[in-house]
């Protein structure tokens, strides 16, 4: 935007500049000069000053009071005190014709200059005409100051018009004089961009378009005009406007790189937190696999081979040691092989007559027991080396296998191939054979439908599947939760002496045999079997359990005469020792007809545990 001197304007291109100065201080230089009235004609000048001012001229006329702030030429003669608005309307005229002298005068030095610029002067505090506004200062450093008028504005005396005129009009004829008086002070005209005094104002012209031509100088209406093509902006040469330009690329090489940074930075942030993902998910993987391995082989499902191969690595690994003899080796081999075709258990790891020794130790001794209730007769059969740390489940199975053959009633039940203990393979391809009949679709699944081979534990679902399939009534009884404040489970000591008082079929003193087989026990990581129950002189319980772990040298101490309490420790489990947060049992109650059978398998495809509580 170019800027006017005079009025301080704003303006959009020096087309609107030129028209501004020609109607803002040219054709309006016709103005009152008592009031800010301006862009008259001089009958309008005439109306107005007989209309708006009449009663200050009548005031003048009558009290003879000068107005000291109208300087009508270059010579400084002052207005008198009779001034009358025919002697102001004189002035305006007056004024008008020196105007256009000096135009006529001006358009001549320009022809005769030829080293002048022609065009016109704007934005540089010079126009169509020089005009200068010559203003005092308080420490008289420099006199007038040159702007774009026909006159010349001085800073009236205050206090010399009252009311309407607040400011009055010095008016020179810039062709007749070279200086200007004011309060009998010399004023010569002064160059605005270099401080140096002419004698007169045409002089004053002639050196500002001389010196600061480069100031002045714009161009005329047949220029070309420069504009940029980034922002339309107009620039007066193409030497400013290439500075514009090359302004406007710098900024652009700078965004340019500025984005490119940017952009480098993200894609660089980008490719890192896909290199930081594409590494935590291959961690997460890996961990998961190893978990899952370790489950596998926890569980014995790692394809590592089933009881077979593990029979045959420990045989290999004692003959290694020492331990076993080559022909020893060689005979331990052959009575496995005859054993898993066979199907039936080699009685290596069985101890028979525990219970009988428990008859006599509560009969002879024992004075801090009031009673005891055993299950029917049983043999204890640990783990060997061949199942060792994952058999729990089967030996169990043949410890309450071995209570029901010796009760005759579920003896004359069994088929007669269920008749003696079954090996672990054997076990293993009888769960298989109930799942394909349909018990426990879900087990079957978990297993995918194959034991035999494996390392696979099982649990009381499988025991009680297996049951089922034999005929044999049972029930499933999970005590999902601790019973008491103290994390233990007295309901489930509770209903196991319910269970074994229900079914009493002798004493002898405080011993009690009862008909009832033994009780399947599963908790996490291991299962037991439940042979019995002690009520103690303090009202207690302590259940008497058979553990699969317990090797077969210790289970033959108990069948020594004369053990004591000590001798029992393995077996006996109080209530603060049973702690574990979930127990399941499998009870045997009787057995079942056909059809019965039947319902049951329907049963075990939604299979639901009675939860105790």
């Amino acid at each position: 935007m170019l800027i006017c001197d005079i009025c301080t304007q704003e303006v959009p291109s020096v087309e609107d500049m030129k028209s501004h100065m020609l109607l803002a201080h040219v054709e309006h230089e016709v103005s009152c000069p008592l009031c800010t009235f301006s862009g008259l004609t001089y009958d309008e000048l005439h109306f107005h000053l007989q209309t708006a001012h009449e009663d200050m001229l009548n005031n003048w006329d009558k009290d003879g009071n000068q107005c000291d702030v109208v300087q009508q030429k270059a010579s400084g003669s002052n207005v008198s005190g009779d001034t009358t608005a025919s002697d102001l309307f004189a002035e305006a005229s007056e004024r008008h014709n020196d105007h256009i002298q000096y135009d006529n005068r001006l358009q001549g030095f320009r022809e005769d200059e030829n080293e002048l610029s022609e065009g016109d002067f704007c934005n540089s505090s010079l126009s169509d005409s020089l005009s200068c506004t010559v203003s005092s200062r308080s420490n008289s450093d420099f006199m007038a100051n040159a702007s774009c008028s026909s006159s010349v504005v001085c800073i009236p005396n205050s206090g010399s018009v009252k009311e309407n005129s607040e400011a009055c009009e010095f008016q020179f004829d810039l062709g007749a004089s070279a200086s200007v008086t004011q309060d009998g002070v010399t004023m010569l005209p002064e160059c605005p961009f270099c401080c140096e005094i002419t004698p007169s104002f045409e002089e004053l012209e002639i050196h500002v378009r001389r010196e600061h031509a480069d100031l002045v100088d714009t161009p005329t209406k047949d220029c070309k005009k420069y504009e940029c093509p980034m922002c339309s902006l107009v620039c007066a040469s193409c030497q400013i406007l290439e500075e514009h330009v090359n302004l406007h690329l710098e900024e652009g090489s700078r965004n340019e790189d500025v984005a490119a940074n940017a952009c480098s930075d993200l894609y660089l942030a980008r490719q890192l937190q896909c290199e930081e993902d594409k590494r935590r998910r291959a961690e997460e993987s890996q961990k998961e696999k190893e978990e899952f391995q370790k489950l596998q082989k926890e569980f014995g499902m790692d394809n590592s081979g089933g009881y077979k191969e593990q029979s045959l690595q420990n045989l290999e690994r004692a003959v290694a040691r020492g331990r076993v003899q080559p022909m020893e080796f060689h005979l331990q081999r052959v009575q496995m092989m005859e054993t898993l075709a066979t199907g039936v258990d080699d009685g290596r790891t069985k101890t028979s007559g525990v219970l009988d020794a428990l008859c006599r130790y509560y009969n002879n001794s024992a004075p801090e027991v009031n009673c005891v209730w055993l299950c029917s007769n049983l043999d204890h059969f640990s783990n060997s080396p061949g199942d060792k740390g994952w058999g729990c489940g089967f030996r169990n199975f043949q410890m309450i296998l071995s209570s029901l053959l010796h009760n005759d009633t579920f003896k004359n039940s069994l088929q007669a191939e269920y008749r003696s203990i079954p090996c672990i393979p054997k076990i293993q391809s009888l769960i298989e054979k109930a799942w394909k009949e349909g018990f426990d679709p879900q087990g079957a699944s978990h297993f995918n439908g194959r034991l035999q081979g494996t390392k696979a534990w099982i649990g009381a679902c499988e025991i009680y599947c297996l049951l089922t399939s034999l005929e044999i009534k049972c029930q499933i009884l999970d005590f999902h939760k601790p019973s008491s404040p103290s994390g233990t489970h007295p309901l489930l000591f509770e209903w196991i002496q319910n269970f074994y008082s229900s079914g009493a079929s002798c004493s002898n003193g405080r011993v009690i045999c009862t008909s009832k087989p033994a009780i399947y026990l599963q908790h996490q990581g291991h299962s037991r079997t439940i042979v019995g129950i002690e009520e103690r002189k303090n009202k207690s319980y302590c259940l008497l359990i058979f553990d699969p772990g317990c090797p077969v040298e210790s289970m033959h101490k108990l069948l020594r005469q004369n053990i004591d309490g000590t001798a029992l420790k393995s077996l006996r489990k109080y209530m603060g020792s049973l702690k574990h947060k979930q127990y399941q049992i499998v009870a045997v109650d009787g057995v079942l007809s056909a059809e019965e059978k039947a319902v049951r398998l329907q049963m075990t495809k939604a299979f639901r545990a009675e939860k105790i509580p």
